[in-house]
């Protein structure tokens, strides 16, 4: 089997040790003879440069996925491209790559994104929780498997602070490798609350080792999406302002390369709008404009960017930079070529490349270290917590109200009109919103288990009720419309082509049950929303409404209008998945006559789309 990192650092260490002790020579005892013969050869050397490889590999927007295995399905994952996922798949690439470059020639970092996303983690920060005594928590799973790897550093993605800050300080205790965050700091002082950077020492040989230094930056847009867990606690300054600020620190340090890993985009539009006044996907940016910069390791929009090349305006260089697809199915790897002239390192070239994790086999290593966790996690997600009396699709949400979709908007509701009962606002009509998250969630007819609902609400969001006016309800329809392409009537729709417009992804297309409106996707957007009624009558725009919304959303997530400022009247620290699964569990049958109703639909000036 060979070595994975962590041993092969540790042998290096002990062979030095012992060739030193097993020579029982110093350099400075040598012969006479012996020191002229180096001074020669190093006058040598010094005269004709010498160039060496190196490469960097890299990670990004891991959530949760160690193994090849969907849980939400209890299979093996499978997408139509013929994609695998996770960790144990990664390593076997970058043992490959070790083993092609040097083991002592490669670093192995990550962008963020890694402790949220499957019900493996979920397990693991709720249902047996690492954030407990220190002695009795258990080992979290991606830590398990990251640090089996030989991770060199990561940088902190925005779903790391979803389960709050001391089940991700839990998580930082148990790694062999720092968690990186200069744009991370303490509200009270602004001071680093995580490690900004690091340098690693390459041995090249020609002198003394190559420096590669490490920033690592994540979002801003964690004061907004995770609001709960951060304020008053953490702040997140923008990613282009902290690179100017550490690159040059980085450089004074001695790194004559340096490598920014940043859980931040290339250049995307900012789904927060101006609530924060720093971009969301800045990479871009910070290429072009933070002198200093070689490598840019991308994260956080789950795009496959093999490398994108920036030249900065400052000094004309250009920068690499690289997305690898999320979820373990790529690997980047940052291939340098140095040189060792008059006493120091230079750079002579940089490419960057992604590999596929589908061409190899699991790690066994891995998938042996993680046979326990995974064998708990496959029973919890396999619990029977009810009935369905017949088949829930979410294959046509994006463009259909589908009773799916209903349900949630349902439970929503229930929970929300119950928690309110006893309140000044009990009279209030309620509204829930939701949206399509998850393409290939299915609820069965028959036996309903535990992973058939956690499948539908992929994300950890909590459920808060906002009031809004008939008005703004409008308003907040007509900006979620804008995921629709504008089609004339009679001009022919293509369900492919149809949605996700003005780079919207599925998590930001809303429908609001309980109302019932027309669509016109024949009008520009922004005047899409037509026949906008509550209990068969036109909303009046002064009347009120309550909005159960998820604190994603209610916290600014998607920039939708009102919502972030409207009043709150109540809000809940438990998951939505997990009240959706008790409610069909009190239930025990899911029967769609009771909550499913078309709503909405699709029209052109006043013909029904579908």
């Amino acid at each position: 089997m060979p070595l994975n990192r962590r041993d092969f650092v540790t042998r290096s260490a002990v062979t030095a040790a012992g060739a030193a002790l097993a020579g029982g020579v110093s350099a400075a005892a040598a012969s006479p003879a012996a020191a002229a013969g180096a001074d020669q050869r190093g006058a040598q050397d010094r005269k004709k440069a010498k160039k060496e490889a190196f490469t960097v590999m890299g990670t990004t927007d891991l959530h949760g996925r160690v193994l090849n295995w969907d849980y939400f399905t209890d299979a093996v994952y499978a997408d139509k491209a013929h994609n695998d996922v996770g960790l144990a798949k990664i390593s076997t690439l970058a043992n490959q790559v070790r083993e092609e470059k040097g083991w002592d020639r490669t670093l192995l970092i990550d962008a963020g994104d890694i402790i949220q996303g499957t019900q493996l983690t979920y397990y693991y920060a709720r249902v047996d929780p690492i954030a407990t005594d220190a002695d009795t928590a258990p080992e979290h799973p991606m830590a398990l498997a990251m640090n089996l790897m030989g991770y060199d550093a990561a940088a902190l993605g925005n779903h790391e602070f979803n389960y709050g800050i001391p089940t991700l300080r839990a998580f930082e205790e148990q790694l062999e490798f720092p968690l990186l965050g200069a744009n991370a700091l303490y509200a009270k002082n602004e001071k680093p609350a995580f490690k900004p950077y690091i340098i690693k020492e390459l041995h090249l040989g020609h002198g003394r080792p190559l420096k590669v230094g490490i920033l690592g930056l994540t979002n801003p847009g964690i004061a907004i999406w995770d609001k709960a867990n951060v304020a008053g606690k953490m702040v997140f300054p923008g990613i282009v302002e902290m690179a100017k600020k550490y690159v040059p620190r980085m450089k004074a340090a001695g790194a004559d390369i340096v490598v920014v890993s940043a859980h931040s985009g290339i250049d995307e539009a900012t789904t927060y709008g101006d609530q924060l006044p720093w971009p969301e996907d800045a990479s871009g940016e910070m290429a072009a404009t933070v002198a200093g910069i070689d490598a840019v390791l991308v994260g956080h929009t789950h795009k496959e960017v093999a490398q994108r090349l920036i030249v900065n305006k400052e000094t004309g260089k250009t920068v690499v930079l690289s997305e690898p697809l999320c979820w373990g199915q790529r690997l980047t790897c940052f291939d340098f070529e140095v040189e060792f002239d008059q006493g120091g390192w230079k750079l002579v070239t940089l490419t960057s490349r992604v590999l596929n994790s589908n061409t190899v086999a699991e790690d066994p290593e891995i998938v042996d270290a993680m046979s326990g966790q995974h064998k708990k996690v496959v029973e919890y997600v396999n619990q029977v917590i009810g009935t369905c009396k017949s088949e829930l699709s979410i294959s046509e949400a994006p463009f259909k109200d589908t009773p799916i979709i209903d349900l949630i908007g349902r439970v929503q509701a229930d929970t929300v009109r119950a928690a309110l009962a006893t309140t000044a606002y009990a009279s209030l009509p309620v509204l829930a919103q939701a949206a399509p998250f998850n393409r290939t969630a299915l609820i069965p007819a028959g036996e309903v288990k535990l992973r058939d609902a956690a499948g539908l609400y992929i994300y950890e969001n909590t459920l808060e009720a906002r009031v809004l006016t008939g008005a703004q309800i409008k308003d907040y329809l007509e900006f979620s419309a804008k995921y629709f392409a504008q089609l004339a009537p009679g001009a022919p729709v293509d369900v492919a082509t149809l949605t996700n417009q003005q780079a919207t992804p599925d998590y930001n297309y809303d429908s609001v049950y309980g109302v019932s409106y027309d669509i016109d996707i024949s009008q520009p957007v922004g005047s899409r929303i037509v026949n906008l009624s509550y209990e068969g009558t036109p909303v009046d725009p002064a009347a009120q409404f309550v909005l159960a919304v998820n604190n994603y959303r209610a916290n600014g997530g998607g920039n939708f209008p009102h919502v972030a400022a409207a009043k709150v009247v109540w809000a809940d620290s438990n998951e939505i998945r997990n009240t959706m699964i008790a409610w069909v569990k009190a239930k025990g049958v899911i029967d769609p006559a009771d909550f499913a109703s078309v709503s909405w639909r699709l029209v052109r000036a006043g013909t029904p789309v579908f």
